[in-house]
């Protein structure tokens, strides 16, 4: 049974489905900021750089499996599987949202 997800994380998870970085970085807005590996990656080109270097050149790719409000965050769990040492692995995503965008995503293994 698929599960409800915010707009913007539809954009951002059917995007990454299909390893499309420019729908991926739409689902973003232009002050973004993302957390992943104890980095941070600020603004649509820091993130778009991210992306291609994260997820397309590994062919990383995230399937929701549970997604949950806390304090206003959506918290959605799932496996990310990809050409990785390790995958799959089971990653959680917060992301905060501001409308139809993604204002800030963290990522923790």
């Amino acid at each position: 049974m698929p599960i409800e997800l915010p707009s913007p994380i539809r954009t951002y998870v059917a995007a990454n489905a299909r390893l499309d970085a420019d729908g991926m970085l739409s689902a973003f807005a232009d002050d973004a900021v993302v957390s992943d590996e104890a980095r941070r990656h600020a603004g649509r080109d820091d993130i778009r750089a991210w992306i291609l270097d994260a997820t397309i050149a590994n062919r990383a790719v995230f399937t929701p499996e549970t997604c949950r409000m806390e304090d206003g965050i959506a918290v959605v769990e799932g496996p990310t599987a990809g050409d990785f040492p390790g995958s799959p692995i089971r990653l959680t995503f917060r992301f905060a949202l501001r409308g139809d965008a993604i204002t800030a995503l963290e990522i923790a293994g």
